[in-house]
């Protein structure tokens, strides 16, 4: 796979969309008129309910693999129409958004390729990047082409039931395509219109960047979480620690300890060395925290806390 000449994230590549348009009606026109959502969860339900509020004119139509997910979809308006079978969804779809757990996502690579038409786009919307643009580089050349995306938008509840159409608005939602070239395709210049239109911000960077910084931004806040939420749960057993003193700090902290692990399982086996990284990069920050507890060392690290803030701030 090709590497990026820079380390900057090119947000520049879809600029002619503006973030504060909201409808498809008004947008250039694009190819896509018949989108195939493959995974009806939170990402899967949250884009179609998006596409709808955005105006989009197409078809939408989906697979879940659970009747009852199937039987929701259809009556909560997620998509226009809902198939058993993955390979029957994506007959004649010009965009397919692989959004289900990256192992999954895998699979759907490998098994769909022969039912998909030849000038398709195919993405999806795992958090991790780099194994997943590895085999699809194998898997995919231009004829169908595929884009990896990640939208940096959630909640700790996952599940159709939970989707929202809003969801993406004023969030990040990254691009990683198989070669800079791409860039200058006009699928992938129409996805970045769709992703405009939903409300979100398209930036585009490499798979292996993108995996490096989701590990710092995104996998380590949700293991702090989590291990945090455990073990106060291990001393609320063993030493009947009163939960009653917890107040708004320590839930906002622990917020995350609500996503599954059958989402984490496959995030963590697939970028272990990045998230293994930012653990032990913690440790040792932690470490350093705990040996100047009682010196003016630690106000350092307060006010460099303080000015990380201040630059979220100002970017949002």
């Amino acid at each position: 796979m090709e590497q990026f000449p820079s380390l900057e994230f090119r947000v520049s590549t879809f600029e002619g969309f503006s973030s504060r348009v909201h409808s498809l009606d008004i947008l250039p026109s694009h190819p896509f008129r018949r989108v195939a959502i493959i995974g009806l969860g939170l990402l899967g339900g949250s884009w179609g309910l998006a596409l709808k509020k955005a105006g989009f004119s197409g078809r939408t139509v989906g697979y879940a693999r659970r009747p009852e997910t199937r039987e929701l979809a259809l009556r909560g308006g997620a998509v226009d129409e809902i198939c058993a079978e993955a390979p029957e969804a994506v007959r004649g779809a010009d965009l397919v958004i692989l959004a289900t757990p990256v192992a999954v996502i895998f699979d759907h690579l490998t098994h769909l390729q022969p039912h998909l038409p030849r000038s398709a786009l195919i993405t999806d919307v795992g958090s991790t990047k780099r194994r997943i643009c590895e085999r699809a580089a194998e898997l995919y050349a231009e004829q169908p082409l595929f884009l990896g995306g990640h939208p940096m938008a959630g909640k700790e509840r996952s599940g159709l039931e939970n989707a929202d159409a809003r969801l993406f608005e004023n969030a990040r939602y990254v691009l990683t395509p198989l070669k800079p070239e791409h860039l200058e395709d006009e699928r992938v210049k129409a996805f970045g219109a769709l992703v405009t239109a939903i409300g979100a911000s398209p930036l585009t960077i490499d798979p292996a960047t993108h995996d490096v910084a989701a590990a710092y931004l995104s996998h380590l806040p949700q293991m702090i979480s989590s291990g945090l939420a455990s073990l106060i749960e291990e001393k609320r057993a063993t030493d009947n620690l009163h939960l009653a003193v917890a107040a708004t700090g320590f839930r906002d902290v622990t917020r995350l300890a609500d996503s599954p692990y059958s989402i984490w399982r496959d995030i963590c086996l697939t970028n272990s060395g990045n998230i293994q990284m930012a653990l032990d990069a913690l440790i040792q920050k932690l470490e350093y925290v705990r040996d100047h507890l009682r010196d003016r060392e630690l106000e350092r690290e307060f006010l460099a806390a303080q000015r990380l803030r201040d630059r979220l701030r100002e970017s949002n």
